[in-house]
């Protein structure tokens, strides 16, 4: 994607003069011809995603329960709940699976 440098805004590649490929600008009268082929890779860092229910610590104190997973089949996780929606809806338990950590939802 390239931009207007006068105005900022994205430009456009719109068929010129002779058949030629040119960037044009919709809301000024910047016009740049394409002289030759244009190719640029990015390559984007992954967003470092955050543990939505606190990380290993939230895990820490937390009972168990008889809960199949739905992994390994175990019959044993541990539990915990919390109010993710609003106030007049229930809470939400979360499972985590004492044997093999894999963790769900129910509620």
């Amino acid at each position: 994607m390239y931009f207007c440098p006068s105005c900022a805004n994205l430009l456009l590649i719109a068929q010129g003069e002779a058949g030629t490929n040119q960037f044009v600008c919709q809301t000024c009268p910047y016009v740049c011809r394409i002289n030759k082929q244009i190719t640029q890779k990015t390559h984007f860092k992954r967003k470092q995603v955050d543990d939505v229910l606190g990380g290993a610590a939230a895990w820490e104190n937390v009972d168990s329960t008889e809960a199949r997973c739905p992994r390994c089949e175990h019959g044993r996780a541990y539990f915990m709940q919390l109010q993710i929606r609003s106030a007049d809806e229930p809470m939400s338990i979360f499972f985590k699976c004492c044997k093999c950590a894999e963790q769900w939802r129910e509620g």
